[in-house]
């Protein structure tokens, strides 16, 4: 198996709290990204949106388009509305050779809210989760039909964010409806990476790696923050800068020969955490990880 190691400009920039690193421009995220050995980035709130400009950007920097993040809202629209709304995301992941969409769900979303405690996010009532299983199910056909894999990730502060929810939506869903497994954000929802990616490790699209400081999460729990005050308090980091057990999560990725995208999705304040650095730092662990688990990177 071979996988390609990328980065999300939230470790320069945040596009749900863009005071931090508001200065920072694109030219420095991608020469810096590059610089630190990255084949790839997803897209940011400083890309722009159309392929016949980001497309020449990227070359530049010796750089591909990894993913982008599209906002769903199936609870409140019809399948055949969410498909019309994603169409210029879809086309401009499929004119930069993007093979997968990165899928949340955002109806009633708390996680942008800086006042709003991450533990009152929304759920889903019993009568809302058939209907939208059938409805993402329907939305990962069409995706697929177009040769892009709809991943869908589990966020903080979402109707999908626990482990029972990840269940849940896998067990109502095709293999049309592929996971995001990013392990920094079910650590911080209790649940289990490895079990979770080893259940689920056929459907497993794409991956984010961002690693979490037990202590500051304990603390951003007892104090019952928001989200983004749990990131300002330095919940997050780099894989391999936490205690999330990372050889165990490899070690399931290579018995089932995931061989997709590793992204780095650390949301740090950059005033803190040096961008560069801990960039320098995601990708020397994650190199490491891999050849500990025998796993190929392709430059």
């Amino acid at each position: 198996m071979t996988v390609r190691i990328g980065i999300n400009p939230l470790t320069w920039t945040n596009d749900d709290l863009p005071a931090l690193g508001a200065d920072t421009s694109l030219e420095t995220c991608l020469s810096e990204g590059k610089l630190a050995g990255y084949s790839g980035f997803e897209l940011g709130q400083k890309f722009p949106r159309q392929a016949e400009i980001l497309g020449p950007i990227l070359d530049a920097h010796g750089l591909v388009l990894v993913s982008g993040w599209y906002s769903s809202l199936l609870l409140e629209r019809s399948v055949e509305d969410e498909i019309a709304a994603l169409q210029d995301h879809l086309n401009l992941l499929k004119q930069l050779g993007s093979t997968v969409m990165v899928y949340c769900e955002v109806s009633r979303c708390i996680h942008g809210d800086l006042d709003t405690p991450v533990s009152k996010r929304p759920k889903m009532t019993e009568a809302e989760w058939p209907e939208f299983l059938t409805r993402i199910n329907k939305v990962g056909e069409y995706l697929q039909s177009q040769g892009v894999a709809l991943a869908y990730h589990h966020h903080m502060g979402t109707v999908i964010e626990t482990e029972d929810d990840i269940d849940r939506l896998m067990a109502g869903t095709s293999e049309a409806v592929g996971l995001l497994l990013d392990s920094g954000h079910l650590t911080f929802a209790g649940g289990d990476v490895v079990a979770v990616a080893t259940r689920h490790a056929q459907r497993i699209k794409h991956v984010h790696c961002k690693d979490v400081r037990k202590a500051v999460l304990e603390d951003s729990k007892n104090r019952n923050l928001s989200f983004l005050n749990s990131v300002l308090n330095g919940t997050f980091t780099v894989p391999g800068d936490g205690f999330i057990d990372y050889p165990a999560v490899f070690a399931v990725l290579k018995a089932h020969n995931y061989s997709g995208w590793l992204v780095v999705e650390a949301e740090q304040d950059p005033a803190v955490a040096h961008p560069l650095t801990y960039a320098k730092l995601g990708h020397a662990n994650l190199t490491r990880l891999c050849a500990d688990a025998g796993i190929d990177v392709d430059a």
